[in-house]
């Protein structure tokens, strides 16, 4: 959500780095209400799942607060759990903090109870914390772009070996 994090300039900087054929979109996380299911309709929340609807895989990158994910990330995959979009949905996990084991296990948790597909080889810990990169310094970096684009072409490898029936395939068979 900070347009200034260092999560936000490690998924700028992986767009920057992407693969030919791969597009990758940041979902604005901020905008969706707090997970009540007595809503029934939300503009924000079915632009949410129609963007994971027509994805092939999903990359995440989230602070650790308190020991947990953010409340926005947490707020947004609520909102997915119910949605028939995620499951077996490949994902791609970066840390930018080293430290941040906590946010990162209890991410893992709550994926799993989605049934996503974690791609364990497309999950990278960035040493950001504190070097004061942003997205373009980070993209700079022999160490840290080498280390996105693996990421990237692993998780690319995982989406043409094991393609899946997006929920959009799945309602039209």
């Amino acid at each position: 959500m900070r347009r200034s994090s260092y999560n936000r300039a490690a998924l700028d900087a992986a767009r920057g780095l992407a693969p030919a054929g791969m597009e990758l979109r940041i979902a604005p996380l901020g905008y969706l209400p707090l997970f009540n299911p007595d809503i029934v309709e939300n503009t924000e929340v079915a632009n949410l799942t129609h963007a994971i609807a027509h994805a092939d895989a999903v990359l995440i990158a989230s602070p650790e607060y308190a020991h947990g994910i953010s409340g926005p990330l947490k707020n947004a995959l609520d909102w997915l759990v119910s949605d028939q979009t995620f499951p077996g949905m490949p994902v791609a996990l970066i840390n930018t903090s080293p430290r941040a084991s906590h946010a990162m296990a209890a991410l893992r948790e709550v994926l799993t109870t989605m049934s996503a597909n974690i791609v364990e080889r497309a999950c990278i810990s960035l040493p950001l914390l504190g070097s004061e990169l942003d997205a373009a310094g980070i993209a700079d970096d022999p160490a840290l772009a080498k280390a996105l684009r693996d990421m990237l072409n692993e998780l690319a490898d995982e989406i043409r070996q094991n393609p899946r029936l997006s929920a959009v395939q799945k309602r039209e068979t």
